[in-house]
Order: C-alpha cells, then sequence, then structure tokens
C-alpha cells in the first residue's frame, strides 16, 4: 500500500516535473565577445587595435559604399560589415 503511494507521488512529480522544465537558479555572465571575434571585425574594417569610434564609423561607411546592396555588392557582405561595426562600437562602448 505504501509502495504505491510512493509511487504515484514520483510518477506525478516526475510529470509536473517535465511539464515545467528544469528551472536554472542561475544566470551565466556571457563575456561581451569572445576574444576572436575582436580581432576578426578589426579585420573585416581594416583598423587597427586602439581605432577610435570616428574611425571606426568612418571605415564602416567606406565599406557599405562599396558592399551594400544597392551598390551591387550583396546582402551577406553587408551583414558581415555591419556585424563588425556593432562588434567593435559594443567594445568601445
Amino acid at each position: 500500500m505504501i509502495f504505491k503511494i510512493l509511487a504515484a507521488v514520483l510518477v506525478a512529480y516526475a510529470g509536473w516535473w517535465l511539464w515545467q522544465g528544469p528551472k536554472s537558479t542561475h544566470r551565466r555572465i556571457r563575456p561581451e565577445s569572445p576574444p576572436g571575434e575582436d580581432a576578426a571585425a578589426r579585420a573585416v574594417l581594416g583598423v587597427h587595435a586602439e581605432a577610435s569610434e570616428a574611425d571606426i564609423r568612418a571605415a564602416h561607411r567606406r565599406l557599405i559604399n562599396a558592399v551594400h546592396p544597392d551598390h551591387g555588392g550583396s546582402a551577406e557582405l553587408t551583414r558581415r560589415v555591419n556585424a563588425a561595426r556593432d562588434t567593435l562600437l559594443k567594445r568601445r562602448g
């Protein structure tokens, strides 16, 4: 009798846990960007490690004029240039 009650409670708890899903008790702190990502972004834009915000924006503007789909470029290249700009500006800001 007691075995059946314990089994029923265990099945009910397992069903509830599967329905609700596991809960995380803490949040992971993510680094802002992986170490190689800054170097790759600088390579895409062609700026040095100590480039100012104005240098980053100027390099972005220059490249976007060349690779934008409206000017005969591709959407993928535009996405990469925009992602590189965003990565470097987040690092600086």
